[in-house]
């Protein structure tokens, strides 16, 4: 399993807000990212995807920015259908 760092913005405009938007937090983003199920690009970003299931069973896509070859900059995260 690879291992990065994640960067999180805790500003009201910030990486955080988007994901809690989706009810996510970063302890539900992080570990999809790691290990994910399926990988895939964004078609309306052209940025990695990530895509797993949360601790609770919810099945999540993560779009997120790889920084460098050790930090990861999750963009946004949302449920979606398996």
């Amino acid at each position: 399993m690879p291992y990065f760092d994640f960067v999180w913005e805790l500003t009201d405009d910030g990486n955080m807000e988007h994901i809690g938007e989706h009810g996510l937090t970063p302890d539900d983003v992080e570990p999809i990212v790691l290990n994910p199920d399926y990988l895939s690009i964004s078609r309306s970003s052209g940025r990695p995807m990530a895509f797993g299931y949360t601790s609770d069973g919810r099945y999540v896509a993560v779009v997120y920015e790889q920084l460098d070859e050790f930090t990861v900059y999750p963009i946004t995260a949302f449920e979606v259908e398996d």
